[in-house]
């Protein structure tokens, strides 16, 4: 793990201490659940950003197919994305 300084407000300070007391962690542990839960989500909006790209790349000279093969066209374009999640 790394060290660092992080400054609260007075009133996120003292709200975050008592909820650490009430659960019975570390003010740490809350603040490391909480960038978690921050970047997770940031990762999940930048693959929603990902995926919606790909709507109407194929525009004109759409393939036929497309209805029946998109996860090709989805692993063309995202290679193992899938294999990621």
């Amino acid at each position: 793990m790394t060290r660092t300084q992080v400054q609260f407000e007075a009133g996120q300070y003292e709200r975050l201490k008592q909820l650490a007391a009430r659960r019975g962690v570390s003010m740490a542990q809350l603040v490391r659940e909480g960038v978690g839960a921050l970047l997770a989500e940031a990762e999940g909006r930048d693959r929603w950003q990902d995926l919606f790209s790909i709507v109407g790349k194929y525009g004109d000279g759409t393939p036929e197919d497309v209805s029946r093969e998109h996860d090709r066209y989805l692993d063309e374009a995202y290679g193992h994305w899938r294999d990621s999640t």
